[in-house]
C-alpha cells in the first residue's frame, strides 16, 4: 500500500473553486481560473469531499496543478513546486548554496543578493503563497457551522478537525509571507470575493494574527494525527520558530514563549531524536514519525514534482562529475547545486571529521568557488539526501525523474535548538544547563557517542548558528538564521559570493527581506516597496 493511502489519496477530486480569490489585484498571475472537475455544491455534499479539499491544500506546498504531472494552478515564471521556490529564497543567496546551472533557472540575482522588485523568483513565491492562502479560505468559508449542519454530530467534530488543519497550513503560509517580505496583503474568509483591494499587514500585524490562529487551533486539533497532518504538535513547531524569530519581526523578544513552546514539545517525551541521521532524509523518511514533527510528502508515483525531495536529491548530484546517482537511487543527477566552502569548513576537515552529518561528495572538487560560482568543479555536492530505502534500494521507479523522499519541515532537532538559543537569549521555564543538554543531546547522535559534546564556556550564539548550519542544512531556515543573528546582510560574517564579489561584501540591510512585486504594488495602492 503506497504512502499516499491515507491524506492525499483523493487528491484529484478537485474543488470547483479552490483558486477562485487571488487578492482581487489585476495582475495576469493573479487572474486565474481554476482547473475543475466538480462544482462546490458536490464537492462539500460529503465528508470525503472535504477530505479531498484538505488534500488539496496540503498538497499546495509540492505540487504545481490539480492533474497528475501538469495542469498548473497558476502561472508562473519558473512552473516549480511551493517548496522548490521557497528553496531558491532561504538559500539561494546564502552559505549554503551555489547553483550550477543559474543561466537556467534566472538566478544570478538572488545568488548574489542583487535582487529588486521585478525578480521573477521572488514573485512566484509571492503569488504561490496567497494562492495557497486563498485555497485555505474558501475551503474555511464552507466550514462554518452553518455550512456543516446536515452533517452527523461525528462528522462535524470531524470537520471542524478538517478546519483546524487548514488554518494551520494558512498560518504556516502567512509565516513564511512574515519571515520574507516582513508585510503583505491581508485575506481571510471574511474578505469579499470581488471587489475589493486588501489592506497591507505589516510585520507586527502578521506576528499577531499567526500568533492567536495558533493558540485557538491548539484547542481544537488532537495530539496524534497521521504523518503528514496538523496536530498540536505542528502547532507547537510552528509556534516555536515564530517566537524565536519575533525580535526580528516585531521588536520586542519572545524568548520565553519559544521555551515554553518549544517544551510543550520536548517535556511529554514522545518524539525522540532518530539514531541514524540519514534516514531522516531518505526515500523511507515517512517512517520517522519519532523525530519529524510536519513532514511534506513527495511521491515519485503519484504525486510527481520537480521540487520537494525529487529537487533536493537530483539537484545535489552532479550531472558532470563522478558522482553514481544510482548510490542515491535515481537515475541521473541535475548537477544543480553545491554548498559554498563555508559550509563544509563548520566540520573542519571533511576526510576526516566524525560527525555523520558531514555528507559531502569531494571527488574531483574544490572545496572553494575561486573561479566562479557556476564553475562545475567548484563546491562539494550535499550527500544529505537520497531516493534510498531503508534496505539502500531506490524507494520508487528510478527510470522517472521523481523521489519518495519527503520534506521535514519540522522536526525535534530545530526544536531542541530553538528552545536552546532561546536561553542564550535570556528565555526563562529552562535552565542554562538544560540548554546546553539538549545541544548535546543533538551532537550525540551527530557523533555517535559524547566526543563531540560541547562544555558551558563553547555554548554560545555563534556556536548555535554553525550548529544549526551542521544540522539543518537545506531545510529552508538558513536565510531566516543569518538575518536573526544580523549576518545575512552585514560585515558581521562574509562568505564567497556574498554580494556578487569572490571574496564577499556586506550588502544593503533591505535585503534582510525581499520586496513585494512590483506589479502587486501597482495593483494595490495600501502595497509599498521602502527601500526597493
Amino acid at each position: 500500500m503506497n504512502k499516499y493511502t491515507n491524506i492525499l489519496k483523493n487528491f484529484y477530486l478537485s474543488v470547483a473553486a479552490a483558486g477562485m480569490l487571488l487578492l482581487g489585484a489585476c495582475t495576469d498571475d493573479l487572474d486565474q481560473t481554476p482547473h475543475i472537475g466538480y462544482t462546490s455544491d458536490a464537492v462539500y455534499s460529503t465528508v470525503d469531499g472535504y477530505r479531498s479539499v484538505l488534500a488539496k491544500i496540503y498538497g499546495t506546498y509540492t505540487l504545481v496543478g490539480q492533474e497528475k504531472g501538469g495542469g498548473v494552478d497558476i502561472s508562473s515564471n519558473s512552473g516549480y513546486d511551493l517548496l522548490r521556490c521557497l528553496f531558491h529564497l532561504q538559500e539561494g543567496p546564502t552559505d549554503e548554496c551555489a547553483y550550477r546551472w543559474m543561466s537556467g533557472d534566472n538566478l544570478y540575482s538572488l545568488a548574489y543578493m542583487q535582487w529588486d522588485a521585478t525578480e521573477p523568483n521572488v514573485s512566484d513565491v509571492y503569488y504561490r503563497l496567497y494562492y495557497a492562502i486563498a485555497v485555505a479560505n474558501e475551503f474555511l468559508r464552507h466550514t462554518g457551522e452553518d455550512a456543516i449542519a446536515g452533517f452527523t454530530a461525528d462528522e462535524q467534530a470531524e470537520l471542524r478537525r478538517f478546519a483546524a488543519e487548514a488554518r494551520f497550513v494558512r498560518a504556516l503560509d502567512y509565516w513564511f509571507v512574515l519571515d520574507l517580505f516582513g508585510k503583505g496583503p491581508f485575506v481571510d474568509v471574511n474578505t469579499p470575493l470581488t471587489g475589493f483591494v486588501p489592506e497591507a499587514y505589516d510585520s507586527k500585524q502578521l506576528f499577531d494574527y499567526i500568533e492567536s490562529e495558533l493558540k485557538d487551533i491548539e484547542t481544537v486539533l488532537p495530539e496524534t494525527s497521521e504523518y503528514g497532518r496538523a496536530n498540536k504538535a505542528t502547532v507547537w513547531a510552528l509556534a516555536s520558530r515564530l517566537y524565536l524569530n519575533a525580535e526580528v519581526y516585531t521588536g520586542k523578544s519572545y524568548a520565553s514563549e519559544c521555551v515554553t513552546y518549544s517544551n510543550k514539545i520536548i517535556a511529554p517525551g514522545n518524539y525522540s531524536l532518530e539514531s541514524d541521521f540519514a534516514k531522516l532524509f531518505n526515500g523511507d523518511n515517512h517512517k520517522r514519525t519519532n523525530e519529524i514533527i510536519y513532514g511534506i510528502y513527495a511521491d515519485g508515483t503519484y504525486a510527481m514534482t520537480w521540487g520537494s525531495g525529487t529537487n533536493l536529491v537530483h539537484g545535489c548530484c552532479g550531472s558532470d562529475n563522478s558522482q553514481d546517482p544510482t548510490k542515491y537511487g535515481i537515475k541521473s543527477g541535475w548537477g544543480s547545486y553545491r554548498v559554498r566552502g563555508e559550509i563544509p569548513a563548520l566540520f573542519g576537515d571533511v576526510a576526516t571529521s566524525p560527525d555523520s552529518r558531514c555528507l559531502f561528495w569531494t571527488d574531483g572538487q574544490t572545496q572553494y568557488l575561486d573561479k566562479a560560482m557556476d564553475d562545475g568543479a567548484s563546491g562539494y555536492h550535499s550527500e544529505k539526501w537520497t531516493n534510498l530505502t531503508d534496505e539502500g534500494e531506490p524507494a520508487c521507479d528510478a527510470a522517472v525523474d521523481g523521489c519518495n523522499t519527503d520534506f521535514p519541515m519540522f522536526r525535534l532537532a530545530e526544536i531542541y535548538l530553538n528552545c536552546a538559543e532561546a536561553v542564550l537569549r535570556g528565555g526563562t521555564g529552562m535552565t542554562r544547563a538544560e540548554a546546553l543538554e539538549l545541544v548535546n543531546r543533538v551532537r550525540k547522535r551527530a557523533y555517535g557517542d559524547e566526543s563531540g559534546n560541547i562544555t558551558d564556556a563553547q555554548f554560545n550564539l555563534d556556536f548555535i548558528l554553525d550548529e544549526r548550519g551542521r544540522e539543518m542544512l537545506y531545510e529552508l531556515v538558513r536565510r531566516t538564521d543569518l538575518v536573526r543573528h544580523d549576518k545575512f546582510t552585514t560585515a558581521n560574517y562574509i562568505w564567497q559570493w556574498k554580494g556578487g564579489v569572490v571574496g564577499g561584501r556586506a550588502v544593503d540591510a533591505r535585503f534582510n527581506r525581499y520586496p513585494i512585486p512590483a506589479s502587486e504594488v501597482a495593483a494595490n495602492p495600501n502595497l509599498s516597496n521602502p527601500g526597493y
